[in-house]
């Protein structure tokens, strides 16, 4: 007896000690998070036994969780019409509100987030949110299934999104879904988010595309790669949902590059003072700048001397709009709609929307900055159990509301 006692007692021990990780205490239900971080970490764990036994590809493990949290959804109900298509060739879910309303239907082009290399709509909660999108704005909501890493690489995902919303804007097709043209908006989550900033400046200067968004609704996006020592970097750095080192891993895989870049991108050499590749955008990502004073705190900027100009000669995508929408020209941010921005207090990618935001603003564009002091990354997706947090629930009802407001 004594001895089931000590072990339960040490078990209980080791799961504590695996499981806590320290947090800030605004964070927004910290034990939750801690729980779901033990998780993920865990998934992370096998997927890296799995890849190295060779029973797996280094992302299907991951692949696999990430796309069945949440509760399954595949098929039609009452209120949302289902359909699982392809428009120009690329993959999309199209979620269409069946409420019979006089005028036309809204419509939202969505991206996914996942790192470029994760997730989907056909279940999980991508497809909760999508069919819950498409009830509470009774509209047609088309979600891309684009192509993922390392199956592709940059830019095939972006060229992927570009195509299935060229297609889904054409006049005919808006109105076979009977999509109000004046009424069309675009929106993504973290990598989502990128693609969604990216496709949405291509489409404001391309001349050959009659009708334009009237919104753009970005969720944490991630937007740039030059500085990994902004300040929500710096902060954030071991943060759940997104460590920054595995952000910096997502880029490197999404941009097909060798990972020994990682350290030398963690500590910024790949944008020191003697790269001259990068002196045309660093006014762009000019934290000290872009950002207010009250989120630059004591943080200091990590500007190395010295570095290598090897990163950016393999990797020009670095320094390409397509892949870092933040490197965008002045009069390219003027044309875009109007924007919604949700970033996290206590998230690595914070400083990049804050910062996209306010070139947006300073070109013109009316802005509107949603900011949870509580936030995670992630965290629109916790509304329901057992990952159920407050600070997700009040992101998910404010982003539905402000799509409701202007579009």
């Amino acid at each position: 007896m004594k001895l089931l006692l000590s072990v339960t007692v040490l078990l209980a021990f080791l799961a504590a000690y695996f499981i806590y990780t320290p947090l800030p205490p605004t964070v927004s239900e910290p034990w939750k998070l801690m729980l779901l971080d033990a998780t993920l970490r865990t998934i992370v764990k096998v997927n890296d036994v799995a890849h190295t036994l060779g029973l797996s590809n280094h992302v299907d493990v991951l692949n696999y969780a990430f796309g069945n949290l949440g509760a399954p959804e595949t098929k039609s109900s009452e209120d949302v019409q289902v359909s699982d298509t392809a428009f120009a060739g690329v993959q999309v879910l199209v979620f269409q509100s069946t409420l019979k309303s006089e005028g036309k239907k809204r419509g939202v082009v969505y991206v996914h987030g996942g790192g470029w290399a994760l997730g989907t709509t056909r279940r999980g909660f991508y497809n909760l949110l999508g069919r819950q999108m498409a009830k509470d704005l009774d509209a047609v909501i088309v979600s891309v299934e684009y192509r993922l890493v390392p199956n592709v690489r940059f830019p095939v995902p972006y060229e992927d999104v570009l195509l299935a919303t060229k297609h889904f804007l054409q006049p005919e097709v808006l109105a076979r879904y009977k999509v109000d043209p004046d009424r069309v908006g675009i929106s993504g989550d973290s990598a989502g988010g990128n693609l969604a900033a990216a496709v949405a400046q291509q489409i404001s200067i391309d001349d050959s595309v009659s009708v334009k968004f009237k919104v753009q609704a970005l969720l944490y996006p991630v937007l740039q790669a030059l500085d990994f020592n902004t300040p929500s970097y710096q902060q954030n750095q071991y943060m759940p949902i997104l460590h920054r080192k595995v952000m910096v891993q997502f880029w490197l895989e999404y941009l097909g590059t060798n990972p020994s870049h990682l350290q030398a991108m963690l500590v910024n050499n790949h944008t020191a003072l003697d790269v001259t590749q990068v002196e045309a955008v660093r006014a762009k990502v000019d934290w000290t700048a872009l950002l207010p004073a009250t989120l630059q705190k004591q943080h200091k900027p990590v500007v190395q001397v010295h570095g290598s100009s090897k990163i950016l000669e393999e990797l020009p995508a670095l320094l390409d709009t397509r892949a870092a929408p933040l490197l965008a020209e002045r009069d390219v941010l003027a044309r875009l709609p109007q924007a919604y921005i949700l970033t996290c207090e206590h998230d690595v990618l914070r400083d990049d929307g804050l910062m996209y935001g306010k070139r947006l603003q300073d070109a013109g564009v009316a802005v509107e900055q949603d900011h949870y002091e509580d936030g995670f990354h992630g965290c629109i997706f916790f509304t329901s159990w057992p990952m159920y947090s407050s600070v997700g629930l009040r992101a998910l009802e404010n982003y539905i509301t402000w799509l409701q407001k202007n579009l």
